[in-house]
């Protein structure tokens, strides 16, 4: 017994960086998902190599960058100063090498810690780096951060850069895809956060002349606007702000150092109440903080010297300094908003006209919901100390330094069966159960008066803590889970209708999705195959040969718990409820919920797909 205990210099092994990335991939990388969720790990891989071309394009360097990407590969090539190619090998494989280490070459970085292209190496079942300078080329392949080919320096004629090309493993990433839409959406973003900087993806330019102005431009169409996009800059901070006319909530893009800190920070805090003292100054009036921001809809991007975040993925800032020697962020923020909101709503009283009357419209508004306010919370305390509806889980979105906080779901279902099912199976860590009570009610065109008169709408507004802002939110993912039939699909609709009409945001920060379950089971008595479509059928029927059993799964209540548990798991299918920006919000209410005729909806209910696109 005492042979079996000891514990000697033998029992302790240390795991190389590669077995290090590959055992522990979200330390890294955050979660893995499949690609349906825009912080899944396969677009932080791709995320990760292009940073570094973003950081040569800020030192000077390389004014394009192109990426394709074609099946499960993809190639990042940019024109900046290449690799030294004596460190080509070592940059991509060894940890702690990288040239941001010298403070003054990137003071203002993104990826700091030196670990980027080595995760992306280690992930990857093929992964190919090449540098060209000085008319020599360099190259060196490997597979899951193992080298596999180290080519001789050869000369050429190309034009200096580096090139990574990458295919994600796919015994990590299980069943993955990439979606162009969240691929598009993260270049836009660095092509408004690097005016000059010119991004080809897959053939298609995306270029920004005036940076987080256009970012606005995009996001919120120009007849929701109450006044032009108020866009100012300064040496490391630049803001663009406007109202919107027709929501209700407030919406944030926020950014440091060219990095989406989609959680905020200490950056978005200050930005916030900087906005509104310097409003109350401005009109000498002491509004309410809440009035102020009402439907504002802004970005604010700041550069802070080596920033500590306060996740891995860099999606919330917890620095408070500016840098060493540096003011406060907090105190940054403040005096430029301070003088130059101050000075342009001076010398733009149309605008200072408009904002007022919008913070005046929503005071008013605001005291005119008070009373059913109240009373409302009050019934949501009560709900709450015996609500059935929401089965909670343990871990939420705001807890950041939680490694599987951007997990965290909130399903939302119809029915006791399948809530029942969901809940009989789910993750109690990360996955919640909200459940309705037959169809919600359909809030097209009402005021937000409804959200705290009808039950429901209130306990859900209450799970999800989206009353006063998006910064409490609680869960990264929220899926519509109905069934597949008429009744389920209007069901989804008119949760959709409802997220649209109140926290927009919601769909545009992507955090809305649809369950997909299975239609079919295909069984013989060696293996069960799930089917979501007549091609899976089919080919599960191939697959097994003979004469498979074949089940037809008519609804969620049908689907047991023990079953239930695979669509749930990491083999989860979630269809994104994407939203077209360029269209205006009450245009597309209009058209999906507007007065027409019943064949109409009957249309749309039957061919609603989860892209919300107005069809000409």
């Amino acid at each position: 017994m005492a042979e079996q205990n000891q514990y000697t210099e033998d029992n302790i092994r240390s795991l190389d960086w590669k077995e290090h990335i590959r055992m522990r991939p979200g330390m890294y990388i955050g979660k893995l998902g499949d690609g349906s969720s825009p912080d899944d790990g396969i677009y932080i891989l791709v995320k990760e190599v292009i940073d570094n071309s973003i950081d040569e394009f800020v030192m000077g360097t390389g004014k394009t960058i192109e990426v394709t990407v074609k099946d499960k590969t993809v190639t990042v090539r940019d024109y900046g100063r290449g690799i030294p190619l004596g460190k080509v090998v070592d940059v991509v494989s060894k940890m702690n090498t990288g040239g941001k280490y010298d403070s003054k070459a990137f003071k203002k970085s993104v990826g700091l810690n030196g670990v980027g292209t080595k995760a992306v190496n280690a992930l990857s079942n093929y992964f190919r780096v090449e540098s060209v300078r000085d008319n020599q080329l360099k190259a060196a392949e490997f597979s899951a951060g193992e080298i596999t080919v180290e080519e001789d320096v050869v000369e050429t004629t190309r034009r200096k850069g580096t090139k990574v090309t990458f295919t994600a493993d796919d015994t990590i990433f299980k069943n993955y895809k990439y979606r162009n839409e969240y691929i598009v959406k993260m270049l836009k973003n660095y092509c408004y956060l690097n005016t000059g900087l010119t991004i080809i993806f897959n053939g298609e330019k995306y270029y920004s002349e005036d940076g987080l102005k256009d970012l606005l431009g995009e996001t919120i169409a120009a007849e929701d606007r109450i006044y032009d996009i108020i866009h100012l800059k300064d040496d490391d901070i630049e803001i663009a702000m406007t109202h919107s006319k027709t929501q209700y909530s407030e919406e944030y893009y926020s950014f440091v150092n060219g990095q989406n800190t989609t959680q905020g920070g200490t950056h978005l805090g200050a930005f916030r109440e900087a906005i509104v003292r310097t409003i109350k100054e401005f009109y000498n009036k002491n509004f309410e903080a809440s009035d102020i921001r009402k439907s504002i809809v802004s970005a604010i991007s700041v550069k802070v010297e080596e920033p500590v975040f306060e996740s891995q993925t860099k999606t919330k800032l917890g620095s408070t300094e500016m840098g060493p020697d540096a003011p406060s962020v907090r105190t940054f923020v403040n005096d430029f908003i301070k003088t130059k909101l101050d000075n342009f709503l001076h010398r733009n009283p149309e605008t200072a006209d408009a904002l007022l009357k919008k913070i005046l419209q929503a005071e008013r508004e605001r005291k005119e919901l008070s009373g059913i306010r109240k009373l409302a919370r009050d019934r949501a305390k009560k709900a709450s100390l015996h609500n059935k509806k929401l089965r909670d889980c343990r871990v939420h979105l705001p807890d950041a330094k939680n490694p599987r906080s951007l997990e965290s779901t909130l399903f939302i279902t119809e029915g006791d069966s399948a809530s029942g099912s969901i809940t009989k199976s789910r993750d109690v860590n990360t996955q919640a159960v909200f459940s309705l009570r037959g169809k919600p009610l359909n809030s097209y065109g009402m005021t937000k008066k409804i959200v705290y008169e009808n039950e429901e709408f209130n306990l859900l507004q209450a799970a999800l803590d989206i009353e006063e802002d998006m910064e409490n939110l609680r869960y990264n993912n929220i899926v519509i889970a109905t069934d597949a039939d008429v009744d389920g699909m209007h069901i989804r609709l008119l949760l959709i209708t409802f997220f649209l009409q109140f926290f927009p945001e919601l769909i545009k920060e992507n955090h809305l999705y649809i369950l997909q379950t299975p239609l079919f089971r295909v069984r013989n008595k060696k293996e069960t195959i799930y089917c979501y479509s007549d091609e899976e059928r089919r080919a599960a029927i191939e697959k097994l040969k003979g004469k498979p059993e074949i089940t037809r799964f008519k609804g969620l209540g049908e689907i047991s718990p023990d079953e239930f548990k695979h669509f749930i798991g990491q083999d989860i299918r979630l269809d994104p409820v994407l939203m077209d920006t360029t269209t205006s919000i009450q245009n597309l209410l209009e058209f999906y919920m507007g007065k027409n005729t019943p064949d109409r909806q009957d249309f749309i209910i039957n061919n609603l797909k989860v892209e919300l696109d107005v069809v000409e």
